[in-house]
């Protein structure tokens, strides 16, 4: 009797601007013919995972290559209440071209990951309107607004579960990649500061970096107690978090760091 192959499931983790190499990691993947049958993702990982799971992944490269400064400054719609931005711009445009479904519409199984903010509980949300589901798994406290969701008050899933692999577990894969945006940005501010001969960072380098210790401290964690069978890195410490119109070099690192660990992945499927 030939043996079933293991079914695919991806975590793709959280990082801002940096999740663009998300989909170049899907790319390289799907090119190599390793497909994913299963995706979920937290915070800009939810963002990409969702629209992976209804094959649109080709027209998100195009949307995010087209991101200028000029607009993603363009999506800023300011306030100050609960965060800087309201989202509601940036979200319009992506439930317009990618989003505007519910999760049972989609394709392919998908789950996000949120934070309670009255509790800190790690909330996983598989159902309902995606635009939704991913405006929630994305709120990064400080910058975007909470998102109201069935009496509960939810913010950026990185805050508890940074790469979700016990998602994907949970979602029933049976072999999970994992996508950590996280292993090479701490200690950027430092490599910069001796470049530019500078004793003190200013106040964004402070809490950019800080957020950058704890995102690490935290998926090293979680990752410890719910290990991938496969885990690609991509080198994006050069990127900021805010740096969404670098998409080009994102996805470029994401390809590039999936082509070096294909070999190890076929090898590990062969041995599940």
């Amino acid at each position: 009797m030939a043996r079933r192959k293991p079914g695919i499931g991806i975590a793709l983790g959280a990082g801002s601007a940096r999740g663009w190499a998300h989909i170049g990691v899907l790319q390289a993947l799907l090119e190599a013919g390793i497909v994913p049958e299963s995706v979920c993702g937290t915070s800009i990982g939810s963002l990409v995972g969702a629209v992976y799971a209804d094959d649109e992944i080709t027209e998100l490269e195009r949307w995010v290559k087209a991101l200028t400064w000029r607009k993603v400054v363009g999506y800023f719609d300011l306030t100050f209440g609960g965060g800087l931005m309201k989202g509601e711009k940036l979200f319009d445009d992506l439930r317009g071209n990618f989003l505007d479904k519910s999760i049972e519409e989609l394709r392919r199984p998908f789950a996000a990951v949120a934070t309670d903010l009255a509790n800190g509980r790690e909330v996983w949300l598989r159902d309902g309107p995606v635009a939704e589901i991913v405006r929630a798994s994305i709120a990064m406290p400080g910058l975007f607004t909470p998102r109201p969701w069935n009496n509960q008050l939810l913010v950026d899933g990185a805050l508890v579960n940074p790469v979700p692999v016990s998602l994907a577990r949970a979602m029933g894969a049976d072999f999970v990649i994992a996508v950590d945006l996280s292993s090479s940005i701490v200690g950027q501010y430092v490599r910069r500061t001796e470049r530019r001969k500078t004793k003190m960072p200013n106040l964004a380098e402070v809490i950019t970096g800080s957020l950058n210790i704890m995102s690490v401290r935290i998926t090293r964690s979680r990752m410890a107690g719910d290990p991938p069978d496969a885990v690609i890195q991509p080198l994006l410490g050069e990127l900021g978090l805010l740096d969404y119109h670098r998409g080009v070099e994102a996805i470029a690192e994401g390809r590039a760091a999936t082509e070096l660990m294909i070999p190890q992945i076929r090898r590990l499927l062969d041995e599940a």
